[in-house]
């Protein structure tokens, strides 16, 4: 097995050492390798969500409203949770430290609760479900597990237990109590290990995503999946690694009891996904100019309310001529209701005319012929001549 030793000097470019006024925090900033890594997490993430959103009918803008969002979810939760799990003392005695990021101490378990917090927050207001977001940022949340460990690797840091001496990587930087070279332990380089794995479960995505039919995969398939491969992974590295927190004679590390949760959910949920098989979908601009229309629509339904209201209340006019108007309305009214009232009174036997020659269609031929004249007769001559005696006293007055 090949060894060697890792002494690379973490900062490429030296810029201070600065005192932060009002606070009087002293801190030399420095471009560091471990930076530049955590820039391509944001970048490469970037553009593994807006292919997958691309993909799925959606916009790049929503990839790059994601980003805000993001960055403040994995600094302040990767940092509350080096705090909580891990140096929580620490913070006790000096509560301030916990702001001072630059020191160091920044957990990946942290992170991921940070960015499920920032996902939900992201997808509510897209109006998009929680899962659907959070399966697209899969690819991306594997990458960044890559790049990080990276970076801790060129940090010196997080580093191996002890092997057997004969073959692993001696961290001159982190070994600093031995001055003799020959004297510094060879130690796995877990980092190395965490990177591969973080590959790995990258080309298990592409698999898994190409063989469930891309945008057929069912909804949840990819997160869920990046959550059981990637945890499972990290609890059998664990094994490796330097003990951080728990004492070593304790049955599993605090990496590894982090770690459970993540397995588990990744395993339910790749059960849950494959058995509902909701679809996936991303919503496109079509659907949000949809939201327009609709509340373009309720605003003109709105105007017409207040049109019809202005309509009611337009004409306020004189009592006195209202009653006028009224009266004269009445009189003609009641004008031309008269002469209709009685030619109503003349169709009435047309009526009883029907009903008898319906019956006598049935009973007999002779009747039949008999009935309808007579009613015929009367219904002509009444109606024409009260009519004409009307009219002519009309003319006459």
């Amino acid at each position: 097995m090949p060894s060697f030793t890792w002494d690379l000097n973490p900062e490429i470019v030296k810029l201070g050492p600065y005192t932060m006024p009002l606070v009087g925090w002293e801190f030399s900033p420095a471009l560091r390798w471990y930076s530049l890594l955590f820039v391509g997490v944001f970048l490469g993430g970037y553009a593994l969500l807006r292919w997958q959103i691309e993909r799925g009918g959606g916009e790049e803008e929503d990839a790059a409203d994601f980003i805000i969002y993001g960055v403040i979810g994995v600094l302040a939760g990767s940092r509350l949770g080096h705090v909580i799990f891990y140096d929580l003392d620490h913070a006790f005695e000096d509560p301030m430290w916990v702001f001072k990021i630059w020191t160091g101490g920044l957990a990946s378990h942290g992170a991921t609760v940070g960015l499920i917090v920032a996902m939900w927050y992201f997808t509510r207001k897209k109006g998009v479900t929680w899962l659907e977001g959070a399966d697209r940022f899969a690819f991306s949340a594997a990458l960044g597990a890559t790049l990080v460990r990276l970076g801790n690797f060129f940090n010196s840091e997080i580093v191996g237990r002890k092997t057997d001496q004969t073959w692993g990587v001696k961290f001159p930087r982190y070994d600093g109590q031995f001055t003799d070279l020959s004297e510094i332990p060879y130690r796995h380089p877990s980092q190395l290990y965490e990177t591969a794995l973080g590959i790995l479960v990258i080309v298990a995505l592409l698999v898994i995503d190409r063989k469930a039919g891309k945008e057929k995969r069912p909804r949840g398939l990819l997160i869920f999946s990046f959550f059981a491969l990637y945890f499972i992974g990290r609890f059998t590295v664990e094994f490796f690694k330097e003990y951080q927190k728990l004492d070593p004679d304790a049955l599993l590390t605090m990496g590894q009891w982090l770690s459970l949760p993540g397995v588990a959910l990744g395993i339910f949920g790749v059960r849950w996904s494959l058995r509902r098989r909701l679809p996936v979908g991303w919503p496109g601009p079509e659907s949000q100019y949809d939201d327009d229309d609709d509340d373009d629509d309720d605003e003109y339904e709105d105007d017409d309310e207040y049109e019809d209201d202005d309509d009611d209340d337009e004409y306020a006019g004189d009592p006195d001529v209202d009653e006028e108007f009224a009266g004269r309305k009445k009189k003609g009214a009641a004008a031309k209701s008269k002469p209709a009232k009685k030619p109503k009174k003349a169709k009435k036997p047309a009526k009883k005319a029907d009903d008898e020659d319906e019956l006598d269609e049935d009973e007999d031929e002779d009747e039949d012929e008999e009935a309808p004249p007579k009613t015929s007769k009367k219904t002509s001559k009444k109606p024409s001549k009260k009519t004409s005696k009307k009219t002519s006293k009309k003319k006459g007055s």
